[in-house]
């Protein structure tokens, strides 16, 4: 399959104004594949649809299948290089949970109600053979900030770099223009962090808060997360992913928290940047905001062109 030849999902989109997330895993001893043909003739559905009906709402569903689930629904073979279950990863004091997940949701859009009608649709179909372990309400915070009030994705690529960083290259004819996504869900211990100096946090970040400009490195911590995130190849290549991170939270139960969603051309790359964070580099120069910031979830999908769920919803 040349470049031309296929239809990527919207992984490119950028996290927009309001945003659903939902982690799917399918119950046991039942047929799957019929209400998964349907789903992705939705999920075809919705991204064609609103864009006719709601153009300026900016709407769009990307599915993500996770290994196991790949295995399940007799996916293509062989599978993605770097798709498998994602294990732990256990630092000195802080660790990256391994989370249960066959499909991911993300559906996004400028308006709440666009959102609501996919995942209303999408449950339909898949309440009878799957549960809905996790669903997440996320919100674009004042100007793509946080609620920790740092600018969040400022070092994402933009542009034509952004699709070079997202979605696999001509290195895999069957896979190109999918992508790897991984998601984590975070809590932030908002009382301990708002107790925090502003030049503290700074310090815990690398960034300068208000003007969202990152610190010298002769004055950004070693071990802030700025330092451990900022990752190169052997030959010295920036290796980028695409965060479409957004908060969350339930105020009146001290639930608040960040979403974290990466979208990549290869895992690995996200990969190193949680053992940066949790394990640290050199080893025990762990990400301080870890000590803010607990992982209560992890898992990793692999988005498939929407080609190939066409090709498979056919057959």
């Amino acid at each position: 399959m040349k470049r031309a030849d296929f239809t990527p999902q919207n992984v490119t989109d950028s996290p927009n104004v309001n945003t659903i997330f939902s982690i799917w895993v399918f119950k046991d001893n039942i047929d799957i594949k019929h209400s998964f043909e349907r789903v992705c003739a939705l999920v075809e559905n919705f991204n064609n649809s609103f864009r006719t009906r709601l153009p300026n709402t900016e709407a769009s569903c990307v599915m993500g299948i996770g290994y196991e689930a790949w295995l399940k629904l007799d996916m293509p073979m062989p599978m993605p290089l770097e798709l498998k279950t994602f294990n732990e990863i256990k630092g000195p004091k802080h660790t990256a949970v391994s989370t249960p997940g066959d499909l991911h949701f993300h559906l996004r859009s400028t308006t709440m109600g666009a959102c609501f009608d996919m995942s209303m649709a999408l449950s339909e179909v898949l309440i009878e053979i799957a549960d809905c372990i996790d669903e997440v309400q996320a919100f674009r915070y004042w100007d793509g900030r946080s609620v920790i009030g740092f600018v969040d994705g400022t070092e994402n690529p933009q542009g034509q770099d952004r699709e070079h960083y997202a979605m696999v290259g001509e290195e895999s004819d069957l896979y190109q223009g999918g992508s790897y996504l991984f998601v984590q869900k975070y809590l932030h211990n908002m009382k301990s962090w708002n107790s925090t100096s502003v030049e503290e946090q700074e310090r815990v970040i690398g960034r300068y808060k208000m003007s969202d400009i990152e610190m010298p490195d002769d004055i950004k911590p070693s071990n802030s997360h700025t330092a451990l995130t900022n990752i190169e190849d052997e030959d010295g290549n920036e290796l980028k992913i695409i965060r479409d991170n957004l908060p969350f939270g339930n105020a009146s139960k001290g639930e608040i928290g960040t979403y974290f969603i990466s979208y990549a051309n290869r895992f690995s790359t996200t990969e190193k940047m949680l053992e940066n964070m949790f394990i640290g580099d050199p080893v025990g120069n762990y990400d301080r905001l870890l000590d803010f910031s607990t992982a209560v979830s992890g898992s990793l999908y692999f988005v498939p062109t929407l080609d190939m769920l066409g090709d498979y919803s056919a057959d």
